[in-house]
């Protein structure tokens, strides 16, 4: 988690200091009003690209409560460092190749950024669908202004991104990390006959699993990797083969065919890819949403919002894709 976090939180730290994010929030107010929503959500939503939990404590800047809670329980659209990841390898793997190239590069960009315009639009359908039923209400008035571009003070910048936002977002982690290696580690190694319970799991999850173009082992995986999605990847490549402990395959030839040969086909991958994108937060960013909201229930529903819609999207295009196949 940290490399992602150190490199994005600084430079996002930098455009905020440039002057340049006030701006982001200037151009995207008028959007953000059609959906009765706040234009500083914007830059929460751009927060969200680096850790969801950032970007839920970054919605203080919104002084509305109704406007507040509609970005935070939005937040989770827009993918965190911890899905890119799993995004890009799923991308290269199946829809653009192993293979260097300016071209396939140039592809697997603009397939990635299809995918990040798809959580963008989400958000405002979700934001404007809250703000005519459960968080009704007339959009507050937004007064901003924009401060000149000034040269950014780049010390205070690594500083002040690194102690108040990665370390925060590390320790937050911290806190569900040891006990969910734990309960990972002992499903991989305990075993009822001659099958462990990671297995007994995933059998028992795969009719269900089968219905949104998944496998039980893919929905497992998303499951076990509540506290934090880099895991996610590595628990289904540990299921896979059976081993004790996560495992990294660093060839994505090797892993293509891994997942192949378990029954993967480019259906599964694009459903793997929405359900990745539309998902429960992480347990980080849920411990933070009941910090900031005071309330298990707003918790609840910024768990479960976008996982109904992570699962409707997967079961409407699996539903289809069969159709035409």
């Amino acid at each position: 988690m940290l490399p992602p976090m150190a490199i994005f939180f600084p430079l996002f730290t930098l455009l905020e200091d440039l002057g340049y994010l006030p701006r982001v929030a200037f151009n995207l107010d008028k959007y953000f009003k059609k959906c009765r929503a706040c234009g500083k959500q914007a830059l929460t939503m751009c927060m969200g690209f680096g850790c969801n939990a950032a970007g839920i404590v970054g919605c203080r800047i919104i002084d509305s409560p109704r406007e507040r809670m509609i970005a935070m329980l939005t937040n989770n659209f827009v993918p965190c460092n911890g899905r890119f990841p799993t995004l890009i390898a799923i991308l290269t793997m199946f829809f653009v190749g192993t293979g260097g190239g300016i071209l396939r590069s140039l592809w697997s960009a603009l397939l990635l950024t299809g995918l990040i315009v798809l959580g963008i639009l989400t958000t405002f359908f979700v934001s404007a669908a809250l703000s005519r039923t459960v968080l009704k209400g007339t959009p507050s008035s937004f007064t901003l202004e924009l401060p000149p571009y000034r040269k950014p003070q780049i010390g205070k910048v690594i500083i002040r991104s690194i102690f108040d936002r990665t370390l925060f977002v590390l320790g937050r982690a911290a806190v569900v990390a040891a006990p969910a290696g734990m309960i990972i580690w002992l499903l991989a190694n305990i075993s009822i006959g001659d099958i462990t319970l990671l297995s007994r799991c995933a059998e028992f999850l795969d009719p269900f699993a089968q219905l949104f173009g998944l496998d039980g082992v893919i929905l497992l995986a998303f499951i076990l990797g509540l506290p934090a999605n880099e895991i996610v990847v590595p628990i289904m490549i540990m299921a896979y083969l059976s081993a004790g402990s996560l495992i990294e395959m660093n060839d994505l030839s090797a892993l293509r065919t891994l997942l192949v040969d378990n029954g993967w086909t480019w259906i599964t991958a694009v459903s793997v890819m929405l359900f990745s994108l539309m998902h429960w937060p992480c347990s980080t960013t849920c411990l933070t949403i009941r910090k900031e909201t005071g309330s298990w229930k707003w918790t609840i529903a910024a768990f479960l919002i976008p996982t109904g819609f992570g699962l409707l999207a997967c079961f409407l295009f699996t539903r289809i894709a069969q159709i035409f196949i």
